[in-house]
């Protein structure tokens, strides 16, 4: 319910409705919206549904944390007669005043996909896995290994039970476990000077120093969580398989990485069907840990919120090819980035070899480029710098269709929906202090 009663940013005497297609699969919609506290609102209201034929299912009210004088309503309609809710939205524009905004993951015309607008709301799909987690495809290494499932299913229970703001619960990994890690993390240490990025090789020893990578140690998410919010306000949530694209975007938006917990089967060390411990901490870590990456990870992120779904697997293809399948000019040389690289022994020597083809990043070409996802990649996109690489996504999403921009606030921890003058208003003053404070430094260097 919290989640779902999270107001659009705006004037904040307007009234704002959300329509959202239920999760649920009996054709229930739920839809949001806040009125002024005055006699027969709601009324009048309900007269408008009854009148268009829609049955209410369930009903609940509570007042406005935004605005003490106004009230928030959820409620559940019947959606036999969808159709009839565009007139039901503009008899209450029309008759009621109110500010209408339509959130659906539908392909409904003039719609916007929902999205998360505190940090808190990405408890609402953290579960909502795709594959893997406590079940495995009989192709996994692990399928037919009863001890590895029944661990599988540990890991996915804590991630099932997270919420945000609830330390990450520490695991205590059994030998074997400690061993597969070990054999990863030190074959892997043996390429990273050669093969990876300034930005890795620069982190990596301060991981060592302050979370406990060893060849002897599974580093924890919550340790690791901590050092990256110093470093750069990005922090670990566990996940007990694949997100959509979709839900695993909008977690960078907050600067939040998905994480899992759990690491591969010990038949077969150096390969793994999906992201485990090890592709997560020694591939992705170490460049959340960057202000530059992570500012780029979460810029991507920023433009999936509210993005159609062509855009969406767009933005999915982009990450892929940076931030796991990366590789950047350093000097004369090329190095990688990505984490698909840098996790994977075989691969990392693979695609600074003459075998790949080799393409300069540019969105427009990279976006639309179809990869496998079972093999080594036949084509690898060099960045120029991140800094490149971040005025690049920003154009290119620039190009996206949604009607607002959006922003990120990092004290509320809460996407700000810029589309009203006062928004903006907010925001050029925002600006204009840092720009004091920017001017003021500069003076006293020079």
């Amino acid at each position: 319910m919290d989640a779902q009663h999270c107001k659009m940013n705006g004037d904040p005497f307007q009234e704002s409705m959300y329509i959202e297609e239920s999760s649920n699969k009996n054709g229930v919609i739920s839809l949001i919206f806040s009125l002024k506290e005055e006699v027969g609102a709601l009324a009048k209201v309900l007269r408008t549904f009854e009148e268009k034929g829609i049955n209410l299912t369930h009903i609940e009210s509570r007042p406005s944390r935004l605005n003490k004088d106004e009230y928030e309503f959820f409620i559940n309609l019947e959606g036999k007669n969808v159709p009839a809710l565009d007139k039901i939205i503009k008899s209450l524009r029309n008759d009621i005043g109110a500010t209408v905004h339509e959130l659906s993951r539908t392909k409904k015309k003039d719609t916007v996909p929902w999205f998360p607008r505190s940090i808190q709301e990405l408890d609402r799909f953290a579960n909502q896995i795709l594959s893997y987690g406590a079940e495995l495809d009989a192709d996994h290494p692990g399928f037919k290994d009863p001890v590895y499932r029944a661990r599988r299913k540990e890991f996915a229970d804590i991630a099932y039970n997270y919420r945000h703001g609830q330390p990450i619960p520490r695991v205590t990994y059994t030998e074997e476990e400690k061993k597969t890690w070990g054999t990863v993390f030190r074959e892997l240490k043996s390429l990273y000077p050669t093969h990876a990025c300034y930005e890795h090789n620069h982190v990596f020893p301060l991981l060592e120093k302050y979370c406990g990578y060893r060849e002897d140690n599974i580093p924890q998410l919550e340790d690791i969580s901590k050092f990256l919010q110093t470093c750069t306000g990005f922090r670990l949530r566990p996940v007990a398989g694949l997100l959509s694209s979709r839900d695993f975007l909008a977690g960078l938006a907050f600067r939040v990485f998905h994480s899992t917990q759990y690491i591969r089967h010990a038949s077969k060390p150096m390969y793994t069907p999906e992201p485990d411990i090890c592709h997560e901490l020694l591939g992705h870590v170490p460049l959340f840990a960057d202000p530059s990456f992570a500012q780029f990870s979460q810029e991507i992120g920023l433009a999936s919120l509210g993005a159609p779904d062509d855009f969406i697997e767009k933005l999915a293809t982009v990450y892929w090819f940076t931030v796991e399948f990366g590789l950047c000019k350093e000097g004369d040389s090329l190095k990688a980035y990505g984490a698909g690289l840098l996790s994977s022994f075989g691969e990392l020597q693979y695609c600074l070899s003459s075998k790949p083809e080799i393409q300069p990043l540019l969105l427009e070409k990279t976006s639309v480029q179809k990869y496998p996802v079972t093999e080594f990649q036949p084509v690898y996109y060099v960045a120029e710098s991140f800094q490149d690489a971040k005025e690049k996504l920003r154009k290119f999403a620039q190009t996206i269709p949604r009607p607002f921009s959006v922003r990120y606030n990092p004290y509320t921890q809460r996407i700000e929906v810029l589309d009203n003058a006062k928004q903006l208003k907010n925001l050029a003053d925002t600006i204009n202090s840092e720009m004091g404070i920017l001017c003021n430094a500069l003076q006293k260097i020079k």
